[in-house]
C-alpha cells in the first residue's frame, strides 16, 4: 500500500511537471511558473504595493478580499491571481448588488478555480479546522492518496471548473492526467492496469478530487464503476481486452441502465437483445447516459429473457458498432463538464463474446455495481460540501454588515456549526459503508443506500446553506459556491433516487 502511495506521489510530480510544488502566479492573459525563492520576493513587493490587503493574506487570516472585476471582464477574470489583491472599499450599509455596488469578492468566493494558490490553501494544505479535517482517522497511506488527489484537484481541476461548466467542456486530457496517478481504475485489479485500492481508499480519493470539480469527478466515478464491472464479471479475455485502455483513460466508459420508461423501476427495462448465432441483435434506447456519444465503451443492461430481473443480461458495446447511435446532447442544470445523451440501438449487432457473466446475470451485476456507485457519488457530495463549508467560513470572516463581520453573528455561527457537524456525520457514514462493502458484509448494500441517502441530502443542504450565507453574491456565477450547488443536486436522483434508498432501508428493517 505504501508503495502505491509513493508511486502516486512520483506520478503527480511527472504529471504536473518540475514546478508542481511551487505556487502559480497568474494574470488575465498568461501563466508564469515561479522559480523557487521568487515567491517571497514577489509577496514582499505585493505587500508593499497593496498595503493592508496583502498583510491580511500573509497574516494567515485567509486570502485578501478582491477588488472589483476589471472593465470588460464580465466579472469572471479567469486566470488572474486573486490571492493577494487589496480589499475593495466597504459598501455602504444596505448596498445591494446593482450597478456600481462593490462586491466582497475573495479568492475562494469569486475565483476558487482561478487561484491555484488559494485553492491549495483550502484543499488540505493548512487552515482547515481540525473538527472537519478529512484526513482525521486515516492511515499514513490513505493520507498520501488524499494528498495526491487534493494537489491534483487544486492544480489541474479547480482553475478550470467554471470554464468547463460554462463551455460544457469534457476535459479528456485532464482525466488522462488523473489516470496517470492511478485514478482511472482505482479499485480495479493491478494485473489489468488498475490501482487495486480498497473501497475506502476510493471514497477518500473521490472526495478529494470533487473539491476541484464535482462534475468531472462524478463522471470519473461512473467510469471507475464500469471498469470494475468488467474486471469483476468479465472473463480473462474480456478483462485484458477492455480494462488496460480504460484504466489509462485512453478510452472512456459509460453505464447504460436507465431507459425513458424505466428509471427507478430498472427491472422493467425494455431494451431487447435477441440471440442470433454468435451475436445478439439489440433494439431499444437508454436515457440520461453520462458521457454518451463521447465515450468509447458502453456497459449495457438489456433483456435476453422473460420479464423481471432474471431476464436481464449485461453486454459491453464499443462505439462505432453498426446500429449504435446517440441522441442530442442534453442541456442540464449542472454536471456540464460531462455530456449526457440518449444511447440508441437499432438492430445493433454485438458478439456473444461481449456478454459479461451468464445470461440472466445482468441485473445482479448492475446492482452490485451500483452499491459501489452509491458510495462513489456520496463521496463526490462530501467533497463539494467540504469546499462549500470553507467558502462560507471565509465569506463570513470577510464580509461586513452592520459595521462588523458576519462571523460575529451568532445565528450564522450556529448555522456554520451545523453545516460542519452534518459534513462530518455524512463522511463517517460513507466511510463506514465503504469499509462494509470492502469486507463483503451482508448488510453492505443497505449501508450503501443509507450512506447515499444521508450524504447526498445533507451535503446538498450544506452547499445550499453556504450559498445562502453569501447572500445575492452566492447566486452569481462569479462565485464558485453556486456551481457546487448545481453540480450535486442531481446526486439525490442518480444511482438510485433517494426515495428508492428509503425503500431499500425500510424493506431491510421490516423484512429482516
Amino acid at each position: 500500500m505504501l508503495l502505491v502511495a509513493v508511486e502516486m506521489e512520483d506520478a503527480l510530480d511527472e504529471v504536473l511537471g518540475e514546478h508542481c510544488r511551487v505556487p502559480l502566479q497568474q494574470d488575465m492573459h498568461h501563466t508564469v511558473l515561479c522559480k523557487p525563492g521568487e515567491e517571497e520576493e514577489e509577496e514582499e513587493e505585493e505587500e508593499a504595493a497593496l498595503g493592508s490587503g496583502a498583510r491580511y493574506a500573509k497574516a494567515g487570516a485567509g486570502p485578501a478580499p478582491l477588488a472589483p472585476s476589471q472593465p470588460g471582464g464580465g466579472g469572471r477574470c479567469r486566470g488572474q491571481d486573486y490571492s493577494s489583491q487589496a480589499a475593495p472599499p466597504e459598501p455602504e450599509p444596505g448596498a445591494g448588488i446593482g450597478p456600481g455596488a462593490e462586491r466582497p469578492r475573495t479568492a475562494m468566493a469569486m475565483a476558487w478555480r482561478a487561484a491555484p494558490r488559494a485553492a491549495r490553501l483550502l484543499l488540505g494544505r493548512r487552515g482547515i479546522a481540525s473538527c472537519i479535517d478529512p484526513s482525521t482517522g486515516l492511515t499514513e497511506d490513505q493520507k498520501e492518496f488524499q494528498k495526491v488527489a487534493l494537489d491534483f484537484a487544486a492544480k489541474e481541476m479547480a482553475p478550470y471548473m467554471a470554464e468547463w461548466d460554462e463551455k460544457e467542456i469534457f476535459p479528456v486530457e485532464t482525466m488522462r492526467k488523473a489516470a496517470q496517478l492511478g485514478f482511472g481504475g482505482i479499485y480495479v485489479k493491478p494485473d489489468v492496469g488498475g490501482s487495486g485500492l480498497s473501497r475506502l481508499d476510493t471514497s477518500i480519493i473521490f472526495e478529494a478530487l470533487s473539491t476541484g470539480c464535482t462534475s468531472t469527478t462524478a463522471y470519473m466515478s461512473i467510469h471507475n464503476m464500469c471498469v470494475w464491472m468488467i474486471d469483476t464479471f468479465g472473463n480473462e479475455e474480456q478483462r485484458r481486452r477492455f480494462c488496460p485502455s480504460l484504466c489509462s483513460m485512453e478510452k472512456f466508459a459509460s453505464y447504460c441502465l436507465t431507459e425513458p420508461g424505466s428509471g427507478s423501476d430498472a427491472a422493467s427495462l425494455l431494451t431487447s437483445a435477441q440471440r442470433k448465432g454468435d451475436n445478439y441483435v439489440l433494439n431499444g434506447s437508454k436515457a440520461f447516459i453520462s458521457g454518451g456519444g463521447d465515450t468509447d465503451v458502453y456497459v449495457v443492461m438489456c433483456r435476453t429473457g422473460g420479464p423481471g430481473p432474471k431476464g436481464i443480461s449485461c453486454l459491453v458495446l464499443e462505439k462505432g458498432m453498426p446500429g449504435l447511435s446517440f441522441g442530442k446532447k442534453e442541456k442540464k442544470v449542472g454536471w456540464n463538464s460531462q455530456p449526457t445523451r440518449a444511447v440508441i440501438f437499432e438492430d445493433c449487432v454485438v458478439p456473444v463474446g461481449n456478454r459479461l457473466g451468464a445470461e440472466g446475470q445482468g441485473f445482479s451485476i448492475a446492482m452490485q455495481g451500483l452499491n459501489g456507485g452509491r458510495i462513489n457519488i456520496a463521496s463526490c457530495s462530501l467533497g463539494a460540501a467540504h469546499a462549500s463549508v470553507l467558502l462560507a467560513q471565509e465569506h463570513l470572516s470577510v464580509r461586513k454588515q452592520f459595521g462588523e463581520p458576519l462571523a460575529n453573528n451568532q445565528y450564522l455561527q450556529f448555522r456554520l456549526a451545523e453545516m460542519a457537524t452534518r459534513l462530518v456525520a455524512a463522511r463517517l457514514m460513507v466511510r463506514n459503508a465503504a469499509q462494509a462493502l470492502q469486507d463483503g458484509r451482508e448488510d453492505a448494500p443497505v449501508l450503501c443506500s443509507m450512506a447515499k441517502l444521508f450524504a447526498t441530502d445533507e451535503c446538498f443542504g450544506i452547499c445550499n446553506q453556504a450559498l445562502q450565507m453569501h447572500g445575492g453574491y452566492g447566486y452569481l456565477k462569479d462565485y464558485a459556491v453556486q456551481q457546487f450547488v448545481r453540480d450535486i443536486r442531481v446526486h439525490q436522483i442518480l444511482e438510485g433516487t433517494n426515495e428508492v434508498m428509503r425503500m431499500i432501508v425500510a424493506r431491510n428493517l421490516l423484512q429482516g
